[in-house]
């Protein structure tokens, strides 16, 4: 995700009342097909998306609040309430729990999908600082810091148990990997196939790296012939890696091998849809991304929307 053109919580726990939000009709589908453009709340500068069956989440870069959409209906509905600061990333897990990277607050919060709740809130770091996105394993939650070379890991306790506030690691990024200028460095994260490690993306510099998630060192990923300018969010399928490139307007498909160390690009995917799309998330066999619209002044009454496409 880039920095935003324009852009704390109290401790307490808060439980958000469900409100359902007004917005444009969603585009006509034939046959019960869900719709492949869904509109947003107009003003609501879109950057993460995640999704749990038929429905996504996004977060708004200029408020903090978080919007859930039935993919099926194009409805909408707010379930987290506005921060004044950015929700980014985002990543939903099987417990129904909504890890969200809070950007330039330097933080992430978890919250219950159901219900808003904000279930807790963790400071990793303090300005310059901008944590961007979120991948989710087996044991730990993963954010990057698009302003330091740094990974944040959040340990999973047994069942899946959050952890205190103060109970994460800052791993710094060795080996292959340098910050680059004070632009956006780090960005989307994923795993590799094999689950061994992590893969990132360098926006500034196109780059993806392997990064030893115990260590903090980092490999480049071979991928003959090709670099990912403005690489944004990341999605792993299988072996098959989606990188969103914002300002290109398309997707990189990437095949990996199991490791993660090497891959040979495939194919791309766009649509006349595409107005900066930022992040990707899999869907009712179809991929989602938000439209950030970042080379449009935003205005409380700009529109915003979110596209489907064929994974593939």
């Amino acid at each position: 995700m880039n920095r935003p053109l324009r852009t704390t919580l109290g401790g307490a726990l808060t439980a958000v009342m469900l409100a359902t939000v007004a917005v444009a009709p969603a585009q006509a589908h034939p046959a019960g097909r869900p719709p492949a453009v869904l509109a947003l709340p107009d003003g609501f500068q879109p950057e993460g998306i995640a999704a749990a069956g038929r429905y996504a989440y996004f977060g708004s870069r200029a408020t903090g609040e978080i919007h859930r959409v039935d993919l099926v209906t194009g409805r909408g509905t707010t379930i987290g309430a506005a921060t004044g600061t950015p929700s980014l990333g985002l990543k939903v897990d099987a417990r129904g729990r909504l890890f969200v990277s809070g950007g330039t607050a330097g933080d992430a919060r978890v919250l219950d999908t159901r219900t808003g709740e904000l279930l807790a809130r963790y400071q990793f770091a303090t300005a310059p600082t901008f944590v961007n996105d979120v991948v989710l394993t087996r044991d730990a939650a993963y954010f990057t810091d698009s302003n330091r070379p740094v990974l944040y890991r959040l340990p999973l306790g047994r069942g899946g148990a959050l952890p205190p506030a103060d109970a994460f690691t800052t791993i710094t990024l060795t080996g292959a990997y340098e910050q680059v200028g004070t632009g956006v460095n780090l960005n989307g994260i994923a795993t590799t196939p094999d689950g061994r490690a992590l893969i990132v993306v360098q926006s500034n510099t196109g780059t993806l790296y392997r990064v030893d998630p115990r260590t903090g060192a980092s490999t480049v990923v071979d991928v003959p012939g090709h670099t990912f300018a403005n690489g944004d969010g990341l999605l792993l399928l299988g072996r098959t890696l989606y990188v969103v490139q914002n300002r290109l307007n398309q997707i990189a498909v990437v095949r990996l091998n199991h490791a993660g160390t090497a891959g040979a690009l495939t194919g791309t995917i766009t649509d006349p849809n595409f107005d900066v799309p930022t992040t990707v998330a899999k869907a009712l066999g179809r991929l989602y991304l938000p439209n950030a619209r970042f080379t449009t002044p935003p205005t409380p009454t700009t529109p915003y929307t979110a596209v489907a496409v064929r994974a593939h």
